[in-house]
């Protein structure tokens, strides 16, 4: 490391209460995805946020509740949801998180474009390497372009942060304070697999071909896909998230990256989630990159890739095909994330397919998942022009060029048999039929 980096470093290393100095009332600071957040520095904020006043975080999907998403204290540090999580779900249901509509992919443009102002970014980091750079490669996604427009850039040092290639690097020179900090970085394990999940996943991997480059979402029907690919070969990798289920495809053979047509040998994402086993592949693999999410989940880039396959999950879907997977009804449950961003890309691509799946029920068979209408208020997340294949564990429909009787009929037949029936005569009242 050149010396001249280190005694920047020094300069700017302090303790994670005295960098709370850099913050002003009024702030709004950005927060990377997941395991991005920088706990030391959020805990610190939390300590003392009853000396703010009006400031705000943003966030992706948090995975600690920190004390300072407390409704006593909103005046004070109020959180932005820009997609729900656990931590955040509750306020957001109560009306005292609020939270930002976006598609994944445009959320850099809304920073840069300053329709989102960021004053300060706290993020977790690799150590400095030899030429004063730092890597953001557990969330880069809308990092990178808040690092750009902040006045305070604030980064939590810890060396079980992997180094990665990809455009997720950040020079010490852009740095305002430095806080370190050791605790192993967060773990995220699979989802659990049931029999529903287990059968949808096996219409979906019936028809992905060999050479396929995949993005899969977050969840266990997704990761029920990905545990049946084992014998599939030269599958790709192009994706938003990267967790232990891609890391399982790699170890057995299938991915390869060899036949994609798009950063051919290269596996592309933005964000990580998953095992301390996972953190550790990542770390200055060469097959690896790290890019901020309006470069992966860019739809005309991803769909480059012959044969893109996109898998992401719905809560609810209507006769037409409408999606609503990010509400129960008017009431926040996650948020538009990238399932649109790939769908259209998989659609743009040459030979892609683009899966939503779902369960055909919930509440213990009681309630049909496949609806006449969707829920009101519901927030419909990926349209009906977007929706291409839609699998249940009762089969799969494939809707694009289905006129609104084709697409009906193909609903109902996947449907749960207790529903069918019901759902066959409002189709009828609602002239589909």
């Amino acid at each position: 490391m050149s010396d001249i980096y280190q005694r920047i470093y020094d300069r700017k290393r302090m303790a994670a209460a005295e960098a709370m100095s850099l913050i002003e009332n009024g702030d709004f600071i950005c927060v990377p995805t997941g395991v991005g957040e920088p706990p030391t520095l959020l805990t610190a904020l939390s300590e003392q946020r009853r000396n703010f006043h009006g400031v705000t975080v943003g966030q992706i999907l948090p995975l600690r509740k920190y004390a300072y998403i407390d409704p006593e204290t909103v005046d004070h540090v109020r959180h932005l949801a820009f997609f729900f999580g656990g931590a955040t779900r509750p306020g957001g249901n109560e009306g005292w998180i609020d939270y930002l509509p976006s598609y994944f992919s445009e959320m850099p443009s809304l920073i840069r474009n300053r329709q989102l102002r960021v004053d300060a970014v706290f993020s977790m980091a690799s150590p400095m390497d030899e030429h004063g750079f730092f890597a953001l490669s557990l969330a880069t996604d809308y990092t990178m372009a808040a690092v750009s427009m902040a006045r305070a850039v604030i980064l939590e040092v810890n060396p079980n942060v992997p180094f990665t290639n990809g455009n997720c690097h950040v020079h010490i020179s852009q740095v305002a304070g430095l806080v370190e900090s050791e605790e192993p970085i967060l773990e995220v394990s699979l989802p659990k697999i049931g029999a529903v999940q287990q059968a949808i996943g096996e219409y979906v991997t019936d028809i992905i071909d060999d050479g396929s480059t995949l993005q899969i979402g977050f969840g266990a029907i997704p990761d029920a896909v990905v545990m049946q690919l084992t014998h599939k070969h030269d599958l790709g990798i192009h994706t938003e998230m990267i967790g232990d289920g891609i890391l399982k495809l790699l170890e057995c053979g299938a991915v390869t990256n060899r036949k994609k047509t798009y950063l051919p040998g290269k596996m592309v994402a933005t964000f990580a989630l998953g095992s301390q086993k996972l953190y550790r592949f990542m770390h200055r693999n060469p097959m690896l990159e790290m890019h901020p999410v309006d470069y992966t989940n860019d739809p005309f880039l991803a769909a480059r890739n012959d044969k893109m396959v996109s898998i992401n999950a719905t809560l609810q879907i209507d006769l037409l095909g409408q999606c609503c997977s990010e509400s129960f009804g008017p009431q926040p449950y996650s948020g538009t994330g990238g399932q649109v961003d790939f769908v259209r890309a998989a659609n743009r691509s040459r030979d892609g397919k683009a899966f939503i799946v779902l369960p055909s029920t919930a509440k213990g068979d009681s309630i049909s998942r496949i609806v006449p209408g969707l829920t009101p208020g519901a927030h419909v997340t990926t349209s009906k022009n977007d929706v291409n294949y839609v699998v249940t564990e009762y089969g799969l429909a494939q809707l694009r060029g289905k006129t609104a009787r084709q697409r009906a009929l193909a609903l109902i037949g996947i449907a749960h048999p207790d529903f069918r029936g019901e759902l066959t005569e409002a189709a009828r009242q609602l002239k589909l039929l």
